[in-house]
């Protein structure tokens, strides 16, 4: 990256990845600013921490409030659990606030990019730009990222793609950064304590209804106490012995049950996903790709079958929790990089 002194603006979150990345591009060229974003009202801590790294760094610090935007994605978290689906709301945040709002208002203040402290690389050939995965396998984030614009993608730095964490760390230490070992949350920002069944009943307090545990033949194995309690693919927490390893395979919001099953039943070849984004030029035909159900699963060979504005995916091998409401992601290989080339919305397996 050549700095040419153009201006850039950082989003600080207080921790070690974000304010490396700013450290990297200032010792770049790049004449930097930091933004921090209030999304929640417990925002103080993680406030003050952006602070501190900025006077560290030395760069002025913008504060945004986005609350009342914020509360959008507070609302589809819940509303996604009481139809029955598991949400991702730091998918729906990136496209939303980090690389909708938050870019938006970079531009306001006349930078040329928005960088942020993910773990992903914007790779630009010919004058096109495309997301590719972290060097570092298992840090990677181009999950989280799969849904933004494609138009973005011109205007983004990544700095941290080509690092591990403990690459990061190292260089935090050495360039002198007090978040070198900071503990970082791994928690939905919004929800305290990672306590998702209080946050969701607290705001949704109608969830909270008692219903039947069956099995797919619909045998009453037991009660539950609220569907948003489960997960399709879940296992461990079900209040119900089996004696055998169960699976959450089914949850029916409409009579409030949840059904459970082997392995087995868990396991599906194929799903269609809705609400497409595409990170190149729209394929009108079948392509071979690996595809991801999770952000922590592993991806898996699949054939995807793009018409219009869903996808159909089907799988080389059969994978285990396909999970409506969960991101489908789609991967290509070009040499030793991993291009993500879209997404889309899980809304069943398509059988």
């Amino acid at each position: 990256m050549a700095g040419n002194r153009q201006k850039v603006l950082v989003a600080l979150s207080g921790g070690v990845d974000s304010s490396t990345a700013a450290a990297i591009l200032l010792g770049e060229g790049f004449d930097c600013a930091g933004v921090f974003m209030i999304t929640h009202d417990r925002a103080q801590k993680s406030r003050a921490q952006a602070e501190e790294i900025a006077a560290e760094l030395g760069i002025q610090l913008h504060v945004l409030d986005v609350r009342a935007e914020f509360a959008e994605i507070v609302d589809y978290f819940c509303s996604e659990y009481k139809r029955g689906r598991t949400p991702n709301p730091c998918v729906l945040c990136n496209r939303q606030m980090k690389f909708g709002r938050l870019l938006n208002f970079a531009k306001s203040k006349g930078a040329d990019f928005l960088a942020t402290g993910h773990y992903v690389r914007v790779l630009r050939a010919d004058g096109d730009a495309g997301l590719y995965a972290a060097v570092n396998s298992h840090k990677d984030q181009s999950y989280a990222l799969a849904m933004i614009d494609k138009d973005v993608l011109q205007h983004v730095l990544f700095p941290m793609g080509a690092y591990s964490k403990e690459q990061t760390r190292r260089l935090a230490a050495e360039m002198g950064l007090s978040t070198a070992e900071r503990v970082e949350s791994q928690e939905i920002c919004f929800v305290p304590d990672d306590d998702y069944a209080a946050f969701v009943e607290e705001h949704c307090p109608d969830i909270v209804r008692k219903g039947r545990v069956v099995d797919s033949s619909g045998n009453v194995l037991g009660e539950h106490n609220g569907i948003h309690r489960f997960t399709i693919g879940q296992r461990r927490g079900l209040g119900i012995a089996m004696g055998t390893a169960y699976y959450v395979v089914k949850i029916d919001a409409e009579s409030n049950t949840v059904v459970l099953g082997p392995k087995a039943e868990a396991m599906h070849s194929r799903l269609v996903a809705t609400g497409v984004s595409w990170l190149m030029a729209e394929p009108v035909s079948a392509f071979e790709a690996e595809v991801k159900i999770r952000y922590n699963s592993k991806a898996a060979g699949a054939r995807v079958l793009p018409d219009g504005n869903r996808v159909r995916v089907e799988f080389d091998e059969p994978v285990c929790a396909v999970t409506p409401g969960q991101l489908a992601v789609f991967y290509i290989r070009e040499g030793p990089d991993k291009r993500v080339v879209g997404g889309g919305w899980i809304q069943n397996t398509g059988s």
